[in-house]
């Protein structure tokens, strides 16, 4: 069943975006929003998917909760592995999220400049 649940995670899109971008090291949930333009509560939501299904983890540092790929999942199930490295860059949505992430890294961003920016455009509005 454990196989079957995280096939099934990673059938959706947005799950698959998420383990694409998580794929190149951890990121915090606003990270993850703002990299892939959604939601808080969408990504959220899909994280504990991810979660459930044993594909991803997670760490707290400071006030901040950062998602990474489960070792040990990919570690007891190579393929999946083979899939992220392999065939997620071959998709063309997936190949943008890629380049966003690494525009969002290039500019320094982390989840203190994010929560700084919301803080900024909430006083000026």
């Amino acid at each position: 069943m454990e196989l079957i649940q995280m096939l099934k995670a990673l059938g959706d899109d947005t799950r698959t975006r998420i383990i694409n971008i998580l794929n190149h090291g951890p990121l915090c949930v606003c990270e993850i929003e703002e990299i892939l333009n959604i939601t808080q509560s969408n990504a959220s939501r899909h994280l504990n998917k991810l979660m459930n299904a044993k594909l991803v983890t997670y760490y707290k540092d400071a006030k901040f909760v950062y998602y990474k790929i489960d070792e040990q999942t990919i570690e007891n199930h190579p393929f999946i592995k083979v899939i992220m490295d392999k065939e997620l860059s071959k998709i063309e949505n997936l190949q943008n999220d890629y380049n966003n992430l690494k525009e969002f890294k290039n500019e320094g961003m982390t989840c203190n400049t994010i929560v700084e920016c919301i803080k900024n455009q909430k006083n000026i509005g």
